[in-house]
């Protein structure tokens, strides 16, 4: 049985399509999403809100997935991260779990072990 989320899942993405696919996939499972353009976006958006858990992706402009976890633990926020990605380098996902991430998938993801996975992050 999943459990319930008392906030909603941050969606940090560049590509709008992968974003949006997403927060299909999570609205469709009772799970409110809430999705980011960009890192920036995102911890401009903390100063609001905290998510119960985050999905973030790489592969980004401007600032990294791993640049986004570097600051969120420079601020000393901790959000359940899981990293997705489409490319999966030799010791990337060392680096992302070593940085907080609970989880690392890659692209394509499945959708069902998406949801396996935020559910025994969050919980």
């Amino acid at each position: 049985m999943p459990k319930t989320l008392t906030g909603f899942v941050a969606i940090v993405d560049d590509d709008s399509a992968v974003r949006k696919a997403l927060s299909r996939l999570l609205g469709a499972s009772t799970i409110q999403a809430q999705s980011f353009a960009s890192a920036r976006e995102f911890l401009d958006s903390l100063r609001s809100s905290v998510p119960d858990c985050l999905i973030l992706d790489l592969q980004m402009p401007e600032m990294t997935g791993l640049e986004l976890q570097g600051e969120l633990i420079r601020l000393g926020t901790r959000i359940p991260t899981i990293v997705i990605t489409a490319h999966n380098e030799s010791g990337l996902r060392e680096r992302c779990l070593a940085n907080g991430a609970a989880a690392f998938l890659v692209k394509p993801l499945d959708g069902a072990e998406l949801l396996a996975t935020i559910n025994s992050t969050v919980g």
